[in-house]
């Protein structure tokens, strides 16, 4: 009986270690994102929020309103999804891939679309916006 609870406390002390070891990830929350694209400093609003047991999330410009992500993911801190893209003047617009790491309240990473049979990339840094709550 004193090994099975010995074993127990042991298993269940790893199993504590690990929990401790493994970086957990909040993406849920607003996000306010900074980049450069041809020289000029742009922004965007990200939202994730919890839907059951997925997470759904939109973007927003400051000339473009909210849009849908589509095939957003979380897997080892990375999130991963992409958005559509209207920009004024252009009838039709482009998808623009994001791989982003989140780190605490800070977030970094890329974003990647294709411009005129071109793929071009740049960084995106973001943070998280205090919530009136």
């Amino acid at each position: 009986m004193k090994s099975i609870l010995a074993m127990g406390l042991i298993l269940g002390a790893c199993g504590l270690a690990r929990a401790t070891d493994d970086k957990v990830v909040n993406p849920v929350g607003s996000w306010k994102c900074e980049y450069e694209i041809g020289g000029q400093q742009r922004t965007a609003t990200l939202k994730i929020k919890k839907d059951g047991e997925k997470l759904a999330g939109t973007m927003t410009w400051p000339d473009q309103d909210e849009t849908k992500l589509k095939d957003l993911k979380l897997k080892d801190g990375t999130l991963t999804f992409s958005a559509e893209r209207k920009l004024s003047g252009m009838d039709d617009g482009f998808t623009v891939e994001y791989k982003l790491t989140i780190d605490g309240e800070k977030l970094k990473g890329k974003g990647e679309a294709e411009f005129g049979g071109e793929k071009r990339e740049w960084d995106i840094e973001g943070k998280r916006e205090k919530s009136d709550k």
